[in-house]
């Protein structure tokens, strides 16, 4: 039996928010989807509140992952420990709240979901990712695995997915608010996509008003990065599934 998992890109701002919570149901009975993961750590522009860490999944996301900005609200630190569906990277510090890693049971399906992140240009705090992926590996077995690696570079990504080929059902990376023209199964068979992109407003810098990037990148105080405002985009994949491993990748995009 085949088995739809769909992969939402980075959530950026209320009105991607917003976006998501008005066509993530109607997307998924479309390509008939039984499991999905929203990356949500650009909610708020950075970081996420509890508030929309649930409207996320009040949405349908089964699971929502996050990377560089996991803390960039403070209120979300209790509320990691809290809710088991709300993944922080894996390779993150010990030391800090919450879970990289989850078996989520959907009728007679378990699938794990591993949050990653990368450290090439990116946070050289965090642990090595290849070897933490290899040690939840090693964890409680289940009957699809996906991963979700929050990662700035191209080519660590690649790596990442080679590496994990053949072990893990789906890898896709995240981050960068841009999609790839990538998608593809490798050869022992895991689904990929270098970057998902993002689901916020068309008219930005990687969802940021473009007159504040342009600004920065002059060399000027641009102050804050805001949100962009104005009609939106939802962009992902999706992953389908058989006997554990992918058999097709789909890039998905729905615009205002």
């Amino acid at each position: 039996m085949e088995y739809r998992v769909l992969a939402i890109g980075d959530v950026v701002g209320e009105q991607g928010l917003a976006w998501l919570v008005q066509t993530l149901e109607p997307l998924k009975r479309l390509k008939g989807i039984h499991f999905t993961v929203v990356n949500g750590e650009n909610a708020s522009g950075v970081g996420l509140t509890p508030r929309q860490a649930r409207m996320m999944h009040d949405a349908g996301a089964d699971v929502v992952t996050l990377g560089n900005h996991t803390f960039g609200k403070q209120r979300i630190m209790d509320y990691l420990d809290q809710a088991p569906w709300l993944l922080r990277p894996a390779n993150f510090s010990s030391l800090v709240p919450g879970r990289g890693w989850g078996v989520f049971e959907r009728g007679k399906y378990r699938i794990k979901v591993l949050n990653l992140i990368g450290r090439c240009l990116l946070d050289w705090k965090a642990a090595d990712p290849f070897a933490t992926a290899d040690r939840l590996l090693e964890e409680q077995e289940a009957d699809i695995t996906l991963v979700d690696f929050h990662a700035e570079t191209t080519s660590e990504k690649l790596a990442m997915g080679y590496y994990l080929d053949g072990r893990v059902s789906a890898l896709w990376g995240t981050h960068t608010h841009v999609p790839t023209a990538d998608e593809r199964v490798y050869p022992k068979g895991t689904g990929y996509i270098t970057d998902l992109g993002m689901t916020g407003p068309v008219e930005s810098v990687i969802g940021i008003r473009p007159e504040q990037s342009v600004e920065h990148f002059l060399g000027g105080l641009p102050g804050r990065f805001v949100p962009a405002e104005g009609p939106c985009k939802l962009q992902g994949a999706v992953f389908t599934i058989e006997n554990g491993l992918c058999t097709a990748v789909e890039r998905v995009e729905v615009r205002e």
